[in-house]
């Protein structure tokens, strides 16, 4: 049997028809898990998402309108061979993962990907001044000047 460590990542149109694609995968769907979150629409969603991407390993993306936390971890039932090591009892929502549609290959990208708090606050300003408004702190009044 191959197996992702001993095997190069074919391409998935290359693994044969009648092979496991899993057997050909580095397991990433088992690296990370992605939670939908509200749609930010004012400051104080923009700053829980810079608080999220001041963690380690938490990044957030959009998928068509839609948030998402996505948080870089891997499972603790991943083996070595990139296979799952409580296959028979592993929960509903890998039972129903499939491999039509999933990530096996590498070089799709994300429309709109933060993984830094300053992009946040970067993408917050930009957002705002669009509205007319601004999270920068008002320009203070000049002193009087004394002669």
């Amino acid at each position: 049997m191959a197996t992702a460590y001993s095997t190069p990542k074919l391409r998935r149109k290359q693994v044969p028809k009648d092979a496991v694609l899993c057997d050909y995968c580095t397991a990433k769907c088992c690296r990370y898990f992605a939670l939908p979150i509200e749609t930010p629409e004012e400051l104080a969603d923009f700053e829980f998402i810079r608080w999220f991407l001041l963690h380690d390993r938490a990044t957030v993306f959009k998928e068509s309108e839609d948030w998402y936390l996505l948080v870089h971890t891997t499972c603790r039932h991943l083996q070595d061979d990139n296979r799952c090591g409580i296959y028979d009892t592993r929960p509903q929502i890998c039972r129903d993962y499939s491999t039509k549609d999933c990530e096996y290959e590498d070089d799709w990208t994300y429309d709109f990907y933060l993984e830094r708090p300053e992009q946040v606050a970067e993408f917050t300003e930009a957002i705002i001044q669009e509205k007319g408004r601004s999270i920068r702190s008002p320009k203070p009044p000049l002193l009087p000047i004394i002669v």
